[in-house]
């Protein structure tokens, strides 16, 4: 019999979580061999820190997403379960080594990057986006890289940075509609975001970008925004359910059907998006290497 298990977070008060939103139990080998390569190398992955539902999925298939320049972000998104507070002073100039050690233990041919967000720094921690790339690159021949970077508070030259040592896709989130931003998201800005993602796309990189549903949103919204990602050239676009992380975090407003993931998933791509990857489980790293 397979184990499964509710999937990482916290109800809202009244609600039940919904029958598709379970995931299997993480375990095997291969699920072993990728916590022993993180932990050997003391690194971070967003899998465990923003505890993500397909944490067993992926790990057990050998693959994880990386989460640079520590684990204490600047910003306190009302949405995200990693921590908040003051990072270290001094970027960790070994990590991208690190990194890049991992990857080759896992035997990973394409590696996901994001990182916490380090608004203390005028760059952002950019540079240690653009040494992972160049190490990974050095170390491991024909691999392709995904980094899931902030937005760097505008900061082009930040962006520049990592745009002139290029991955193979280059993703931003969005997160949500422009109209909750003051909730979920309140030290970003949707214009500023969209920027980013067209800067992306005019030094042809191929963009990404990732939402979750459940906030409040509605349908008309998620539409627009789809119109606004193929208006800026977004290649990919995620879309999943929000779950909320723990009690303090912004409540689950509603359970989305996974029968309208598969009409947004419809309606994105006929309106001229590449890929749209859509379903209650999709988080902005799933199945990552399929987007590049």
């Amino acid at each position: 019999m397979i184990k499964e298990l509710d999937v990482i977070g916290n109800e809202s008060p009244g609600q039940r979580r919904p029958d598709w939103l379970r995931v299997k139990l993480p375990s095997g080998k291969k699920f072993k061999e990728v916590s022993q390569a993180i932990r050997d190398n003391n690194l971070n992955t967003v899998c465990s820190e923003a505890r993500c539902p397909n944490m067993g999925e992926c790990w057990g298939a050998g693959t994880a997403t990386f989460m640079i320049l520590g684990d204490v972000c600047t910003r306190s998104c009302s949405f995200c379960a990693v921590k908040t507070g003051r990072p270290p002073k001094e970027l960790d100039w070994d990590e991208p080594r690190r990194v890049a050690d991992a990857a080759m233990k896992m035997e990973l041919k394409h590696v996901v990057l994001t990182s916490v967000n380090r608004d203390e720094r005028k760059d952002g921690g950019a540079p240690i986006f653009a040494e992972c790339h160049k190490v990974l690159r050095e170390m491991i021949p024909g691999v392709t890289i995904e980094s899931l970077i902030p937005d760097f508070r505008g900061v082009w030259d930040a962006l520049q940075i990592v745009i002139d040592t290029p991955p193979d896709v280059l993703s931003h989130n969005l997160e949500t509609v422009p109209r909750l931003y003051r909730t979920v998201r309140p030290q970003a800005k949707y214009e500023r975001s969209l920027e980013l993602l067209q800067r992306t796309k005019n030094q042809g990189l191929r963009s990404k970008t990732g939402i979750m549903v459940g906030f409040g949103e509605t349908r008309e919204e998620v539409i627009r925004l789809m119109q606004d990602c193929v208006d800026h050239q977004v290649d990919v676009l995620t879309i999943g359910q929000y779950m909320q992380p723990t009690k303090m975090h912004h409540p689950v407003v509603e359970w989305i059907h996974p029968d309208q993931f598969a009409e947004y998933k419809e309606i994105g791509e006929e309106m001229g998006l590449g890929h749209v990857e859509s379903g209650p489980l999709v988080r902005s790293s799933y199945h990552a290497e399929r987007h590049v």
